[in-house]
């Protein structure tokens, strides 16, 4: 609709006029997106909170399941993400696949947005439908700063999946050798196994990080 393209671009005098005109501000397109979705993905504040005064739902879903909330997450927009949470967005929905907003923002990195959602009480050890954490995709994705604030905050650094695997197995496994020491220095258990009974230190030799190898070693790790 010509509100969603308006929201989207951020464009506040327009998305005001349409409204006045009767523009339905809960509105969704095929995607099940609304207009509120739109400005919050690209960060569009005065054009979201306008919308929300206008009566825009602010915990609606997509056909993934994802929220406006998760969509400012995503991108690490704070002053939408506060926004919205100002207004009653909860910070615990989930999506199809069990994510949450706070782990949408620690898998990119986003550190002051996670800081945002956890002192806003979302729930640091929140798992998806396969069990993955916060904690699990920040390390997989090297945010070593996002990891060092989620242990503080609480993050559960032995938390397994289904299959069984941690942190520090989802670190190690991908190289991530600043990662992986601050899980050892925090208590990860070093010979924790997965299902098929693989442990950090096989998923690091399985894939060539010598110095992960050798930092798991010095931390005990036998095979």
């Amino acid at each position: 609709t010509a509100l969603m393209l308006a929201a989207q671009n951020g464009h506040k005098e327009v998305v005001e006029l349409l409204i006045e005109e009767g523009a339905d501000v809960n509105a969704k397109n095929n995607n099940g997106w609304t207009a509120l979705m739109l400005a919050a993905q690209n960060g569009h504040k005065e054009a979201a909170g306008l919308l929300i005064e206008e009566g825009a739902d602010v915990n609606a879903k997509n056909n993934n399941g994802w929220t406006a909330l998760m969509l400012a997450a995503w991108n690490g927009h704070k002053e939408v993400v506060e926004l919205l949470i100002e207004n009653g967005a909860d910070v615990n929905a989930k999506d199809k696949d069990g994510w949450t907003a706070l782990m949408i923002a620690a898998q990119n990195g986003h550190k002051e947005v996670v800081e945002l959602l956890i002192e806003e009480g979302a729930d640091v050890n929140a798992k998806d439908v396969y069990g993955l954490t916060a904690l699990m995709l920040a390390s997989q994705n090297v945010n070593k700063e996002v990891v060092e604030l989620l242990i503080e905050k609480g993050a559960k650094v032995n938390a397994q999946t289904y299959t069984g695997k941690t942190a520090l197995m989802y670190a190690s496994e991908n190289g991530h050798k600043e990662v992986v020491k601050l899980l050892l220095e925090r208590g990860a258990d070093v010979d924790a196994k997965n299902k098929d009974g693989w442990t950090a230190l096989g998923l690091a030799s399985q894939n060539g990080h010598k110095e992960i190898v050798k930092l798991l070693k010095s931390y005990g790790a036998k095979r």
